[in-house]
């Protein structure tokens, strides 16, 4: 092996080993918690979801293993609307489980949920359909075939079917289950579902080595995030909740954007964010329709 091709596989092993960061983070193998979440609830504002909305590595950071910023979405939203009574228990590697059941020293975050709450924001799901998991299986098979779609192939099941289409339609009921027990606790709430933001170039054009994603495997996750996101619209229609679009808002920031304009950071953040996550400014895109479904627009 010469020494430019010693250079190029030690820097896509240094960004698969981010990647596995990565997956663990999402799912929820983070460092040990430092302190439990306060119990109690019936906050005005509640925010509840997972690593997308706590927002890992992008500073001001607090919550222990959550890892929760102090200028992610809801805090920019709470600061927006001048909501003096805020409370977010957001938490990285949250699934839809975590709502009803502790998650590690963190109480179920529908506790913080109370009959006095008067906006909840919520952001989960990608961890049911296995976000880090997805990720760190495309990047490892991107470097057999850079040019194809090996997790496409990964992903489709012997009858033909898409096991990802199929993690997605499992989670909608869960989804929706969620809503329901939010509109129970707090039913003077007006509730906002949030999606997730434009992690792949919505053109389809990736930018193997530096983001491992194979080229063909570009749109079929993109294609798949919007039917994520399209599940979640869906049911918050049919639960009478608002959905707050973060993907549209983020489209041209994903993570093969040149650093000034990338609001979601790739397998190696050059900005504090965890990898495949937003930084501060992809906070602050994510916060706009939220924060506008939250005034009722």
């Amino acid at each position: 092996m010469g020494a430019q091709a010693r250079a190029h596989g030690g820097r896509y092993g240094r960004t698969l080993a981010a990647v596995g960061a990565a997956t663990a983070l999402a799912a929820g193998a983070a460092a040990p918690a430092t302190a439990a979440a306060g119990q109690g609830g019936g906050e005005r504002y509640v925010a509840l979801g997972d690593s997308y909305t706590s927002a890992p590595g992008v500073p001001q950071q607090s919550g222990g293993d959550c890892a929760r910023s102090s200028v992610n979405y809801p805090a920019l939203t709470a600061k927006a609307l001048r909501i003096t009574s805020f409370r977010d228990v957001s938490c990285s590697g949250a699934r839809t489980d975590d709502f009803w059941r502790a998650q590690g020293a963190n109480p179920p975050q529908l506790d913080a949920v109370g009959r006095n709450t008067r906006l909840v924001t919520v952001g989960i799901g990608g961890n049911d359909i296995g976000f880090g998991e997805i990720i760190g299986t495309c990047a490892q098979l991107s470097a057999s075939d850079p040019a194809g779609d090996p997790c496409r192939k990964k992903y489709t099941a012997p009858d033909g079917g898409d096991l990802l289409n199929r993690r997605i339609a499992d989670t909608a009921p869960k989804i929706a289950e969620v809503l329901k027990a939010v509109h129970r606790k707090a039913p003077r709430a007006r509730v906002v579902l949030a999606g997730y933001p434009s992690i792949m170039p919505d053109d389809g054009v990736g930018c193997f080595p530096s983001v491992p994603m194979a080229a063909g495997d570009v749109p079929y996750l993109r294609d798949t995030e919007k039917k994520l996101n399209a599940m979640l619209r869906e049911q918050a229609r049919k639960a009478g909740a608002r959905y707050a679009d973060t993907y549209r808002a983020t489209v041209g920031h994903d993570v093969c954007k040149p650093e000034a304009d990338r609001w979601i950071e790739g397998a190696r953040p050059s900005r504090p964010a965890a990898p495949f996550h937003p930084n501060a400014d992809g906070e602050r895109a994510m916060a706009r329709p939220v924060i506008g479904a939250a005034r009722g627009r």
